[in-house]
């Protein structure tokens, strides 16, 4: 299976049955759209509870368990599945709906995720990126799939 059928794969599952249009991301960043098995927010220092529909904001970690998957929809459409065993952080994101431009800084220091990008990397080069402990990813419009060590 190529990286990219295995992308689509990902996404797909853990986006399935998901009831909110990206539109609900109102007072966040992104909204949980899926989850399954142990998933926390770290927030502030504070352990938060999440569920299906969770808005999370920048400097948001999200943690999955050996059980555990989540899918996230941000506000310019970027679609992100996390898979078990996963630590992804929202360093910082920043979009503008008028002119779809904007800069998403995040962190995979364990785990897998898939990835459809949005509007900020289809706009813009280099305006995603994604850090891991060996590497630092730009995004310039695409499907992919990042894996850090566990």
């Amino acid at each position: 299976m190529t990286l990219h059928a295995v992308a689509r794969l990902l996404l797909a599952l853990s986006l399935a049955g998901s009831v909110l249009p990206a539109a609900a991301v109102v007072d966040g960043v992104a909204t949980v759209k899926s989850l399954k098995g142990d998933v926390r927010i770290e927030r502030s220092g504070r352990e938060l509870p999440v569920g299906v529909g969770t808005s999370l904001l920048q400097e948001d970690t999200i943690v999955t368990g050996r059980d555990g998957s989540a899918g996230l929809t941000f506000a310019d459409n970027t679609l992100i599945s996390l898979g078990a065993r996963s630590r992804f952080v929202i360093d910082r994101f920043r979009f503008d709906r008028a002119s779809n431009r904007g800069e998403f800084q995040s962190t995979l220091s364990k785990g897998r995720m898939a990835v459809v990008s949005g509007k900020i990397a289809k706009s813009q080069i280099d305006a995603m990126k994604v850090r891991t402990p060996t590497s630092l990813l730009g995004v310039r419009g695409t499907e992919f799939v990042v894996e850090a060590d566990r």
